[in-house]
């Protein structure tokens, strides 16, 4: 007899609870594959893509003395004068402190008005004259003995070398105490004291070196306008380089022809000045005829003296119709200075210039401050009216010239300032301007070149810190870095009391720092700003970033279930 049949169905059951089983765990085992593949992809971009992105796409931006910078707008300037004073014999003052030779130093704060402290520092040194200068001091003129002083001293640029001759001496002239000479020594008379004596070097300082006005003008930009003299603001700004222009206009071709030796002139009279100045600057000179050029004014007819007139008031609407057919300004990278000789049209001769209180002016021209000067210069009308035209016109280029070299002078501020009656100036002659002259203007340049220094590198600190995307590379950070220094060492000179030293370095300076600041890499519009950076860089890393972004999320939403799923016993 046959046993009973068991049913399949638990054996089905349990096959089929094996394959799910085993079903499940090839799920799971793919669902950790992806998670890891996911988290591997988050983990490259993450650690490696982003700081890859980052370092390739950053902004290289060299170091800079921020510090430096932003002390040099507090230095205070030290103007050091050497002065030796030399006693003649029968010269010296029976009340002087000590026995000959001896030093002393003044020091006393310069007026300027400004935030900056500027003081002045004189170190004077007294002593007897050599057997050579006695000799020298007994020429018989003062001419005469500043010329023989002059071959026998080393005088520094910025030193001063007063000479004390006794009261009675007939080597100055009756009712002059003290002669300026054209280098840089003076004679002085010894006075009754020595109390007479020292106010006498204190006009004489003020005379030779610099003075408070001309410093506060070289600050100009750190001097309220209040607080400034009315001439502060009309001499030329320092700078490199200058160009010179010296026009001719005729704007009557058909009547006048003239002809001016140009090239002469500024050879005989102009290129000695230049080859002084050239310790302060680079000089070019060039020069033009400009044919039917008017200066854009109608002069008025005056009945009494038969001739035109040009009044104060219309003369600053002379410059710009002329200036606009000069054109050397356009394309110039110092600034230019324009001497323009204008010879009147047939029909407006002669012609004329009136000053303010409507009296003529002697050199019939006028100076514009920082741009030039227009000389008008009239013919003489022809003896007969038969004459033919065009006249031949020679210009007396020697006339011509002593005008252009005073308005030269008036425009870098070289005029000499009100002097006490019993001074007396030797003329600088064919030079132009003498040593002593020559120091005040390095002087003024060398304050003016060391405030500009400063301005400019503080206002490329203050961009380069606004605007976060500018490359700064190593050559501009190296100009700053060399500016700095050369404004440092400037001061250290200026203190020692070396002048020349003292303005190469403020020039250096100024090379430097314009450098830095031109630097064409320096332009933030070869930048894209922050929001053209997201514009760009979304549609390229969004499509990536997305499937890691989900994949991240679908992790995230697995942990926590499976944190919430309450644990499955068999």
């Amino acid at each position: 007899m046959a046993g009973p049949k068991r049913s399949p169905a638990p054996r089905l059951y349990r096959d089929e609870k094996m394959a799910a089983a085993a079903a499940a765990a090839a799920d799971e085992a793919e669902r950790s594959r992806g998670r890891r593949a996911a988290l591997c992809f988050a983990a490259i971009a993450v650690l490696l893509g982003l700081p890859l992105w980052w370092r390739t796409t950053e902004t290289y931006r060299a170091a800079l003395p921020y510090a430096g910078i932003a002390a040099l707008g507090r230095l205070p300037f030290q103007l050091s004068v050497p002065i030796s004073v030399v006693f003649a014999p029968g010269s010296v003052p029976t009340d002087l402190p000590r026995q000959l030779p001896y030093r002393d130093v003044r020091e006393e704060p310069v007026p300027v008005g400004s935030r900056t402290d500027v003081a002045a520092r004189y170190e004077e040194v007294y002593r007897s004259t050599t057997a050579r200068e006695a000799a020298a001091l007994g020429a018989a003129t003062a001419r005469e003995a500043d010329a023989a002083l002059h071959a026998l001293q080393d005088a520094s640029p910025g030193s001063l070398t007063v000479y004390v001759v006794p009261e009675s001496s007939s080597l100055l002239p009756q009712g002059t105490n003290v002669y300026v000479g054209k280098h840089r020594s003076a004679l002085v008379r010894a006075g009754q004291g020595l109390a007479t004596l020292r106010a006498r070097l204190q006009q004489l300082t003020q005379v030779m070196s610099f003075t408070a006005s001309s410093i506060a003008a070289a600050l100009a930009d750190r001097v309220p306008d209040g607080q400034l003299g009315p001439d502060a603001r009309r001499h030329l700004k320092s700078s490199l380089g200058y160009e010179i222009t010296f026009s001719l206009l005729n704007p009557d071709p058909k009547s006048h022809d003239v002809d001016w030796d140009i090239e002469g002139a500024v050879n005989r009279y102009v290129q000695p000045v230049l080859d002084k100045l050239s310790v302060v600057a680079n000089f070019s000179v060039d020069s033009q005829i400009l044919y039917y050029a008017v200066l854009g004014v109608t002069p008025r007819f005056d009945k009494e003296s038969s001739s035109f007139l040009l009044s104060a008031h219309s003369l600053p609407h002379v410059i710009n119709p002329v200036e606009a057919r000069l054109g050397s300004s356009a394309a110039s990278l110092y600034p230019v200075l324009n001497f323009l000789l204008y010879v009147p049209e047939r029909s407006h001769s002669p012609l004329y210039i009136q000053d303010k209180d409507g009296a003529p002016v002697a050199t019939n021209a006028f100076h514009s401050p920082r741009w030039g000067g227009i000389m008008i210069y009239n013919i003489e009308a022809p003896a007969s009216p038969q004459a033919s035209l065009p006249l031949h016109v020679d210009v007396d280029m020697v006339r011509v010239m002593e005008v252009f070299l005073a308005q030269l002078r008036l425009l870098f501020g070289i005029s000499r300032e009100e002097l006490p009656p019993e001074f007396q100036v030797e003329s600088p002659g064919n030079e132009g301007l003498a040593d002593w002259e020559l120091d005040r203007l390095l002087w003024a340049h060398m304050v003016e070149n060391i405030a500009t220094v400063a301005t400019t590198l503080t206002s490329l600190a203050q961009l380069l810190d606004q605007i976060s995307n500018i490359v700064i590379k190593d050559d501009v950070a190296s100009e700053v870095y060399r500016a700095v220094a050369s404004v440092q060492d400037a001061m250290a000179e200026l203190a020692e009391g070396r002048l020349r030293s003292a303005f190469q370095a403020s020039k250096e300076a100024v090379t430097s720092s314009e450098r830095a600041f031109f630097d064409p890499s320096l332009l933030h519009l070869l930048y894209f700003p922050d929001d053209q950076k997201f514009a760009i860089y979304i549609p390229l890393f969004l499509p990536m970033a997305v499937p890691i972004l989900l994949s991240l999320a679908k992790i995230l939403r697995e942990a926590r279930q499976r944190r919430k799923e309450p644990t499955k016993m068999d």
